[in-house]
């Protein structure tokens, strides 16, 4: 069985790397070839990532290797597409696949048909705010991280929905506690476009860092907008990314209660939860069917609850403890690539009929 992947990134992109590029190995072993065809390289990733840019030349070269990479569609037994073929245009790509009698799976981590549906322009919601929804109908099979993606895609039309939750590899989050052996870390792992979730927390967290030896350590944050002494900025990279995890002593995870953040997949809780942390989670989309409030983290929409919570976990170890290893545990039956992998072999064949 041979499937032609067109992601959205490479490995650099936490999305493209976690509902794709780690499956391969394990896929190729069941006898599923992936040739894998992003539509931005890595170029483009590290030039955001560095200071926010997002170069024009470099994603004119993706539509242009993307019209090529669907040139050879016909040449696979199955398309496997994050999200759509051809961003900001409409869904041409789909429709002709679909007339060429070409299947495709469709996978979704992310509420993107926002990007149009509640797009500042009427003429971007006019031309492209049912694109997403037609792009559902299409598919062979919609694949969902979430509960509200997979509600989309139903009330969209698709004819088949399976839910395959965002998962990490525990080959690479070792047993164990951990801990950060000095000042109490609050931790938060992430990215520039997503340090913005943080700033309702700034001044709760630099209030118990002066009345604690509390630190508050932010991976792949990227800009300093956080300048107060509490807050300590570390550079993300896949290598390292566990080690500096497993340095914390709680994962905080803050959202918006909002329609883009409703559809986010809880990847921040379960790398946390993989290395054995308690966590805190704002109670939106995903976050509130991963966490159990009290029994591996808690659920806190206020002020005042982030605040209880964070003095709760850093008065008391044993209950981080405890916390911690109820968030493994789950991760270990829920949100492995151990448990997702088979299941998502299975979609693909079944998106072929074999």
């Amino acid at each position: 069985m041979k499937v032609l992947l067109l992601s959205r990134y490479g490995r650099l992109g936490a999305s493209s790397r976690l509902r794709f590029y780690q499956y391969l190995p394990w896929l190729a072993g069941e006898g599923i070839e992936v040739v894998a065809a992003p539509f931005f390289g890595d170029a483009y990733l590290r030039g955001f990532y560095h200071d926010g840019a997002k170069s024009r030349a470099q994603t004119l070269a993706g539509y242009g290797r993307r019209l090529v990479d669907l040139g050879w569609a016909r040449r696979f037994d199955l398309v496997w597409l994050e999200g759509e073929a051809l961003p900001w245009l409409p869904d041409w790509a789909e429709r002709w696949m679909r007339a060429a009698g070409i299947p495709y799976v469709v996978d979704y981590d992310d509420a993107i048909f926002h990007r149009y549906d509640q797009h500042r322009s009427p003429l971007v919601r006019m031309a492209l705010g049912a694109k997403i929804d037609r792009v559902m109908r299409l598919a062979r099979i919609v694949v969902a991280g979430s509960d509200y993606l997979a509600e989309r895609a139903v009330a969209a039309g698709a004819g088949r929905v399976a839910r395959i939750p965002t998962a990490i590899d525990l080959a690479r989050y070792p047993a164990g506690q951990g801990g950060s052996g000095e000042a109490l870390t609050v931790g938060w792992i992430g990215s520039r476009t997503t340090t913005e979730y943080l700033r309702p927390l700034r001044d709760i967290l630099v209030s118990l860092a002066s009345e604690w030896n509390l630190r508050v350590k932010l991976v792949g944050a990227g800009s300093r907008e956080f300048d107060e002494p509490c807050f300590q900025y570390v550079d993300w990279s896949e290598d390292s990314e566990v080690a500096e995890v497993q340095g914390f002593d709680i994962g905080i995870m803050p959202l918006p209660d909002s329609p883009w953040e409703r559809g986010k997949c809880g990847y921040k809780l379960i790398q946390y939860m993989g290395c054995h942390k308690p966590v805190i989670a704002s109670p939106v989309g995903a976050n509130r069917r991963i966490v159990t409030h009290g029994v591996n983290g808690f659920l806190a929409a206020t002020p005042a609850e982030w605040r209880g919570a964070l003095h709760a976990l850093a008065q008391d170890r044993e209950l981080r403890a405890r916390l911690g290893r109820a968030g493994r545990a789950l991760v270990e039956s829920e949100y492995c690539t151990r448990v997702n992998a088979p299941k998502l072999a299975a979609v693909l064949r079944e998106a072929v009929g074999c």
